[in-house]
């Protein structure tokens, strides 16, 4: 659910209604703003009204990446758009050619980008495996992946395997067998 509050459009992450003994009940809310993604805490009273927002959300394919800007196509009209790289945040070093990814707007207005949460991606840089490091080792090393992104993984993980990568918290999930 999306709505419009104190002028931005806010997301709802989760709510628990509350209904105590004495007063009147209220909900208790933790929401997301499209925008920055800035959490809050809030608590609507009952009775209170809020201004329900229609999201549209755009399915566009990433093509290629020039300097700080990336290329998007629409995935309907076959337009081509041109952002920068920084209004994706930390997720644009997740891109990989022919990635779909999913425009978020609000009455026209483009509020963001959403990556998919999980991406398999190749490693092209890594310092090599030591004889005896196991998958449960709890060390890391630096591994530099074919986006051009560099994430923490194991020591057993070498030059070519292909690991499943969480975009939103840039962390090793596992290794895909090929």
């Amino acid at each position: 659910m999306a709505f419009q509050m104190d002028g931005d459009t806010w997301t709802l992450i989760e709510f628990q209604h509350v209904k105590p003994g004495k007063g009147g009940a209220f909900v208790r809310t933790k929401l997301r703003k499209i925008k920055t993604g800035q959490v809050l805490e809030k608590t609507f009273r009952s009775g209170e009204k809020i201004e329900p927002v229609f999201i549209e959300k755009m399915k566009m394919q990433f093509l290629f990446r020039q300097m700080n800007n990336v290329t998007l196509m629409d995935m309907d009209s076959y337009e081509q758009i041109v952002i920068e790289a920084s209004v994706l945040g930390d997720q644009a070093d997740f891109l990989k050619e022919d990635m779909e990814i999913v425009c978020v707007q609000v009455n026209g207005e483009v509020l963001g980008y959403e990556l998919p949460n999980f991406v398999e991606l190749e490693v092209v840089e890594t310092d090599p495996g030591e004889r005896g490091n196991t998958v449960s080792g709890g060390a890391t090393k630096a591994a530099k992946m074919e986006s051009g992104a560099t994430i923490q993984v194991p020591f057993h993980i070498n030059i070519g395997d292909i690991l499943k990568v969480d975009t939103r918290s840039g962390s090793y999930l596992e290794r895909v067998k090929k």
